[in-house]
């Protein structure tokens, strides 16, 4: 039988998306959340709060080989990643393997800057480890051009985003899971770099909405790093082939209403792989 693998934030958007994946590969698997939950075939729910630590070293059970760390936010990524650190650690596993952002090394935002601290804390916890820096699901840009698309006016931000499908995301996390450890792997992200310009008309056009657009240019040193690129992946990525067109078409029906988001939904979809 194959050794578990233990998921954190395995109930978020791209938890839910990496677990059928690793069952399918015949690896029975522990999901850290929260809450817990009912287990189903091949699945086990516990319950861990990685922000205080309470509950964590329980779900590290004995044989426990790999860890995907999955779970975090837009704050609290470092505090989590220590807890994890630890606790992989000391239960002995083989492989710890994380999900960061693209360009989280070049854009001066907190929630980025506490991303790149939990990249290192992974890295020098001394658990071979691998990292996949990730771009913008789909999901989080459906998400953010819906709610800016209901202003009367709507500010469009110098940037440009290269949003990936989320199912994508959870392949590579998959494949680089039952593999051996690799460090900091090429990035992820989308076929096509749009403009929030660009992603915004695609949304209006597609709900047959008509709004005015206002070009906005972003301020000080996080402004600067967008207009240059810095959020993009570097060079050597890997692209996904699913578009922003192919997803959008198949989220936003004929007749202009948009369809619920993938298992997690949109209301997750913000936190780009947790929990």
């Amino acid at each position: 039988m194959n050794p578990p693998i233990l998921v954190t934030g395995g109930t978020g958007t791209l938890g839910r998306l990496v677990t059928p994946l690793l069952r399918a590969a015949g690896h029975p698997v522990r999901v850290l959340s929260r809450r817990g939950g009912p287990a189903t075939p091949g699945v086990e729910h516990v319950a861990g709060d990685l922000a205080t630590g309470v509950g964590v070293d329980d779900a590290f059970v004995p044989g426990t080989e790999t860890v995907l760390h999955l779970a975090g936010g837009q704050q609290g990524d470092d505090k989590l990643a220590r807890t994890v650190a630890r606790a992989a650690r000391l239960a002995g596993v083989r492989h710890l393997v994380f999900i960061s952002v693209t360009g989280a090394d070049r854009v001066p935002l907190a929630w980025l800057r506490n991303k790149l601290v939990a990249e290192e804390t992974i890295a020098n916890s001394g658990v071979p480890w691998t990292t996949l820096r990730a771009a913008q699901f789909h999901e989080l840009t459906l998400t953010l051009v819906r709610k800016m698309s209901a202003l009367p006016i709507i500010p469009a931000p110098g940037m440009r985003l290269q949003p990936v499908d989320g199912r994508e995301v959870a392949a590579r996390l998959a494949e680089l899971a039952l593999a051996a450890p690799a460090g900091l792997v090429p990035d992820l992200a989308g076929p096509t770099t749009y403009g929030m310009d660009e992603l915004i008309r695609s949304y209006l056009r597609a709900t047959g909405k008509r709004r005015l657009l206002v070009p906005v240019r972003l301020p000080g040193r996080a402004g600067r790093a967008y207009r240059a690129g810095a959020n993009l992946a570097r060079d050597g990525a890997t692209n996904g082939t699913r578009s922003w067109e192919e997803f959008l078409t198949e989220r936003v029906p004929p007749s202009g209403s948009v369809s619920r988001c993938a298992p997690g939904g949109s209301a997750d979809a913000h936190r780009l792989h947790g929990e």
